[in-house]
């Protein structure tokens, strides 16, 4: 069997894998906390001093596994720890699960190519490293942009592991906070207060890609010129 035929197969292996996974964990009463915040809220309590280790794993599954959010895991855990504990558990949990849907896709760009690296992936395309970085720390504070999806695609570009792995964790740490004070909030506070502080912070995420969209218009700009 030749070298290529012997990568295919641990693609289809490794692709596989993840899917029986998926439907495994669609189809059990885990699936269920993602959708129903009460349970959610009940299940994280009644484990005590372990609640902490289910947030962690409820965040690794939620960004492994892209349909499933990751948003009520963030709120409950600040609902149930507090702000600054509940953010730690948080940001644990999200930065172990990038890293591995960022190794899963590497390991498939190998598999596909025989190189460490898949410079084809648009993300390759943005291009230096500081760039890659700068997109990666970006899409963590922008909330409609699939934290999931950008782990994988960083997985098939260009972007060295380290780099990858410092910009999630400070693009994380913000919003992290964000999701788990508006979790603490919502426990303490009326719903017009929750609902300024989720406009607040939609509007603070969306400041620092408006600055670096205008930073590489004027950069593009001056280039031309």
């Amino acid at each position: 069997m030749t070298l290529q035929a012997h990568r295919i197969i641990y693609i289809i292996l490794v692709i596989a894998t993840l899917v029986a996974a998926y439907f495994a964990l669609a189809n059990s009463s885990l699936a269920e906390l993602f959708g129903d915040r009460e349970l959610l809220l009940l299940r994280i309590r009644d484990l005590g001093a372990l609640g902490p280790l289910l947030v962690i794993a409820l965040m690794i599954l939620a960004i492994v596994f892209n349909p499933l959010p990751s948003a009520p895991v963030a709120i409950a855990s600040g609902a149930i720890f507090g702000q600054l504990p509940g953010t730690l558990y948080v940001v644990i949990g999200a930065e172990i699960g990038a890293v591995l849907a960022f190794l899963i896709a590497r390991t498939i760009g190998y598999g596909l190519t025989g190189k460490h690296l898949v410079d084809s992936s648009w993300l390759g395309r943005c291009g230096s490293q500081n760039a890659m970085t700068v997109i990666v720390f970006v899409s963590r504070l922008v909330p409609f942009m699939s934290f999931d999806l950008m782990s994988y695609a960083a997985g098939l570009s260009a972007i060295k592991f380290w780099r990858f792995a410092l910009a999630t964790l400070l693009g994380l740490l913000p919003v992290s906070f964000a999701l788990a004070y508006l979790g603490d909030e919502t426990i303490k506070s009326d719903v017009d207060h929750t609902l300024m502080i989720i406009l607040i912070t939609g509007a603070v995420t969306l400041v620092p890609l408006l600055i670096y969209g205008a930073n590489r218009y004027r950069s593009d700009h001056h280039r031309k010129d």
